[in-house]
């Protein structure tokens, strides 16, 4: 069984037990969140819509970082304008607890 589930405004698909890098979240390391599901496939298909409004994924946070960095090089040849810039985005590593499609 899988789930789709929405933050930072991109959609993963989560297993239990899986890790995985998100979007930056505020919240302490060893805390508990809760992220929202779309959709979820079992041996009964796929499901989807307003039926999993009250389905959750429970996530702990494992860390905070910073991915590889990332050159944006900007060149006008006839200008001898040349500028470098970089950028390092932040992540949240979660590992996934549990999904949990009831309303408790």
């Amino acid at each position: 069984m899988y789930v789709i589930i929405r933050t930072g405004g991109k959609q993963y698909r989560v297993t239990p037990g899986e890790t995985l890098r998100v979007e930056r979240l505020e919240q302490p390391v060893g805390s508990v969140v809760e992220f929202p599901v779309l959709a979820v496939r079992d041996d009964s298909g796929l499901r989807a819509g307003a039926a999993l409004a009250p389905a959750r994924v429970r996530a702990t946070v494992t860390g905070h970082g910073r991915h590889r960095k990332v050159l944006v090089f900007k060149y006008k040849k006839t200008n001898q304008y040349k500028i470098t810039r970089g950028h390092r985005q932040h992540f949240t590593t979660v590992r996934i607890d549990e999904i949990v499609l009831g309303g408790n």
